[in-house]
């Protein structure tokens, strides 16, 4: 490993079994695959091309050598000149850095709250919103969403919006910025004009908190008479808060049309309205659902199975499972697609002193074709096209 100066902390990667699976994937023109490392403070790119794919460079990321920062999710803009990367800890609160693709020189950051997860970029690229969850912190608390303008990572407003919320995903017009909330079990709708809450929805038996409650502070309201609710995955310490869905990620299909969103604890994936946020279908997956995206062209969503070492593709209309595919490593987390669509590349987390993976599956055979072994538990993925 050869690493360049320090101000830019960049590391030129020949890593050994780099190149063991370079005749797949491929592409005509070629893109990258950001991949961040939450217990190495690093991201890795991958280039993809013609000849195959091979790791490039490591960007080392974090403030304090002797302390990790936990990088955790990143995103890359629409006009694929930058990419971001949340910084889950910090001294005391969390952070969103910028990065200039290409050089992967770093360009900025930005103060959030206590633990940002997903990393939400408008289709102008010139807004973030940034779920703080506070994974540490008591439950119950109303956490915020960061909003960051992004030309000069400017914090806007810090909106209060439920317990623990995680996804974070505009639609394609950036007319709605939905927010996936695990403890308080809801879907919460934001109006990116007026930086405001305009619809929230529970997904289970809980009862989350309606928007006049969260305003007031005040514990949620107890079940209906003859209701009852299931015991859940982890329980919060405010009253009538125990998710049975447990929400961690939140996606729109490609046309605007269909919402959705996977529930960990649930084992499903929930299909809803994006005009009323009413339940359309619960879609049967894989144990541990996290991870849920639609393919470039509406035909497929995937979601990992966080549990089960796997992950589920379905046909969107139909929602048969066409596939269950098992990944190489046991715990997987993100997705990217390749901009043709044909390829979709998942993270693969490590666990104990086995490296993690970023997976490749074939959309037209419905196969994992190749995987390449990514060190320090890579949790967040993002595609850069090169066009």
């Amino acid at each position: 490993m050869r690493c360049t100066a320090p101000a830019v902390s960049l590391c030129l990667l020949l890593p050994a079994g780099a190149d063991l699976a370079a005749q797949q994937p491929v592409a005509t023109t070629p893109f990258s695959l950001y991949v961040s490392s939450e217990a190495g403070d690093i991201v890795t790119r991958i280039d993809v091309g013609s000849g195959g794919w091979r790791a490039v460079r490591e960007i080392q990321v974090g403030l304090m050598v002797t302390d990790l920062d936990g990088p955790h999710n990143v995103a890359t803009s629409p006009d694929g000149r930058y990419w971001y990367v949340s910084l889950a800890h910090g001294t005391p609160f969390g952070s969103v850095w910028k990065y200039a693709t290409g050089s992967d020189s770093l360009l900025g950051r930005a103060q959030v709250g206590m633990f940002p997860t997903t990393i939400g970029v408008s289709p102008d690229g010139a807004w973030a919103f940034v779920p703080n969850s506070d994974f540490h912190g008591d439950r119950g608390n109303l956490n915020t969403v960061s909003v960051l303008y992004l030309p000069d990572l400017t914090p806007i407003v810090h909106i209060p919006t439920c317990d623990m919320p995680h996804g974070s995903r505009f639609n394609h017009a950036g007319s709605a910025v939905y927010i996936a909330c695990m403890m308080s079990d809801e879907l919460v709708q934001i109006d990116p004009s007026a930086l405001a809450i305009v619809r929230r929805v529970p997904l289970g038996s809980g009862a989350p908190q309606a928007h006049a409650e969260h305003g007031a502070a005040i514990g949620p309201p107890g079940l209906p008479p003859g209701a009852s609710r299931r015991a859940g995955a982890a329980s919060s310490t405010m009253p009538g808060q125990n998710p049975d869905c447990l929400t961690t990620y939140v996606s729109v299909s490609p046309d605007d049309a269909r919402i959705y969103l996977a529930c960990n604890h649930s084992n499903e994936m929930q299909v809803r309205d994006p005009a009323t946020l009413e339940l359309v279908k619960r879609v049967p997956t894989g144990e541990g659902a996290y991870n849920v995206e639609p393919s470039p062209d509406g035909r497929w969503v995937l979601v990992t199975n966080k549990k089960g070492q796997s992950v589920s593709v379905f046909e969107a209309g139909s929602w048969r499972e066409a596939a269950r595919i098992p990944t190489s490593k046991r715990v997987p987390h993100g997705i990217a697609f390749s901009p043709d669509g044909r390829f979709a590349f998942v993270s693969v987390e490590s666990v104990g002193s086995d490296a993690g993976a970023v997976d490749a599956i074939d959309l037209t055979t419905l196969t994992r074709v190749a995987s390449m072994e990514i060190r320090r538990q890579p949790t967040g993925i993002a595609v850069w096209s090169r066009r």
